[in-house]
């Protein structure tokens, strides 16, 4: 007992001596490296649910019925007759729909019909995602919303805002002319926001609106879009909170983002404009596969690296390099073997010849192109939320598995290409309800490379 005195005495004498600045400078060094163990972390980004639009049955327009509004319309014979050649080889179905304004005889193109269209899609979407996740919209702690053509004022964000009553602090955001591609742009947007605001609730909507740019004129070019573009949407949840991953469906894993817009030839290959009638379309030039293609090869440049394999990445690098010094002759340059990585692919449905061309550069099966081709075919181009139907496919199909991953692939106006990759967390189970429930025994169906219009 008497050898622990003197040590006790020593420490009562040093306590004594530590100065309020002595703890002040204590506590502030504690506090900076508890900060600094905390935000150095690594924040992951979890995709909780998403939900697509499902237009109602009483929106369907089948081809004989586009044809015969074309000629009610007065179309020119030449537009007509292009239109009608472009439908049959669309690989579109007869189920597609457009917005009641662009059924009616006159077709109606407002500002009024416009806004009940978005309305609807986006009202649809995210309602079913937030009540099926038992999600109080006030809960909500960011906001992406994206329509490439149509940008009202105030906001679609403030639309979404308004009817759901979410918080007055929320971060919102509002995209526009991004293209086909916007919706991993939001993604990209959202998954930086949230690694600042951790621990927070992001939700994303993607939308297109036909009403208001539905092209009436004779220009081939800006005629192709009424043929493809049909009404859709999704509405996508995200989280940053480390316990929603026992309930989140996938894991994010990379965002890349590719522009060509530098390029003259890219900028100008999907471009909003008027005819000499000035009448506004879309104008989709003929360059776009080749525009595409090379957009897409940066976009997996970028992505090889941090996915592909060693022994494929050799490979790449190997034959890039014969064939920019000319060693060996004529020596093509290789393409990676993605599937060696991916167990699902979901490739924007821009139309069916970009889906073959993509197909025949990646070296995809017909089975790892199903998911694009049908949703192509049941609903056609439904601008940047068309990845989400094709998602919506594979889980209704019952075929993700925990651990595989899914290679997301957008292209869009800009011209840009941008990908996601989602790494699944557990096996999904098939939804009843969801925009494919309905008839997903029926899939795959033989798309002929014609199809008769009467």
């Amino acid at each position: 007992m008497a050898s622990i005195m003197p040590l006790i005495s020593t420490l009562i004498k040093l306590i004594s001596s530590i100065t309020q600045h002595d703890i002040l400078l204590v506590v502030t060094v504690v506090s900076g490296l508890f900060y600094l163990l905390l935000y150095k972390r690594k924040v992951s980004i979890y995709l909780l649910d998403f939900t697509c639009y499902r237009p109602p049955d009483s929106l369907r327009v089948p081809m004989s019925m586009y044809v015969e509004h074309l000629i009610h319309e007065g179309f020119d014979p030449d537009a007509i007759s292009f239109q009608v050649k472009i439908l049959a080889r669309s690989g579109l179905s007869q189920e597609t729909c457009i917005p009641p304004s662009l059924r009616e005889l006159p077709i109606k193109k407002s500002l009024s019909f416009s806004k009940e269209e978005a309305a609807t899609v986006m009202f649809s979407a995210v309602t079913e995602l937030l009540e099926k996740n038992k999600i109080n919209p006030r809960s909500i702690d960011i906001l992406i919303t994206n329509s490439s053509v149509y940008s009202p004022s105030p906001s679609l964000c403030a639309m979404v805002i308004n009817e759901f009553r979410m918080r007055s602090n929320i971060l919102s955001f509002n995209l526009s002319g991004m293209g086909c591609s916007a919706s991993l742009v939001s993604i990209g947007l959202a998954k930086d926001l949230l690694k600042v605001h951790r621990n927070s609730l992001a939700l994303i909507v993607s939308s297109e609106s036909l009403s208001q740019n539905w092209y009436t004129g004779k220009n081939h070019s800006m005629l192709i879009a009424n043929c493809l573009f049909r009404m859709g949407g999704a509405a996508i949840l995200l989280s940053s909170k480390e316990q929603d991953k026992k309930i989140a469906k996938y894991q994010l894993q990379h965002v890349i983002r590719i522009s060509k817009a530098q390029d003259d030839q890219s900028y100008a290959c999907i471009f909003q404009d008027e005819d000499r009638e000035e009448k506004t379309g879309i104008s989709i030039s003929k360059s776009i596969l080749n525009v595409a293609g090379e957009a897409l090869k940066a976009n997996m440049a970028s992505l090889g690296p941090l996915v592909l394999p060693f022994s494929e990445q050799f490979q790449y690098g190997l034959s890039f390099v014969c064939k920019k010094t000319g060693l060996l002759g004529r020596w093509k340059t290789y393409t990676p073997n993605f599937k060696r990585v991916f167990e699902h692919f979901c490739i924007h449905p821009g139309g069916k010849a970009v889906l073959l061309a993509i197909q025949e550069g990646l070296k995809l099966t017909e089975d790892e192109m199903e998911a694009s081709k049908m949703t192509l075919h049941r609903f056609g181009n439904t601008s940047s939320s068309s990845i989400w139907y094709e998602l919506s496919y594979t889980e209704t199909k019952g075929r993700m598995k925990r651990d595989n991953r899914v290679w997301q692939i957008c292209l869009g106006g800009g011209f840009k290409s941008n990908s996601a990759v989602w790494k699944c967390l557990h096996t999904i189970e098939p939804e009843k309800g969801n925009a494919w429930s309905d008839r997903i025994d029926s899939y795959p169906v033989d798309i002929p490379d014609i199809v008769e219009i009467d």
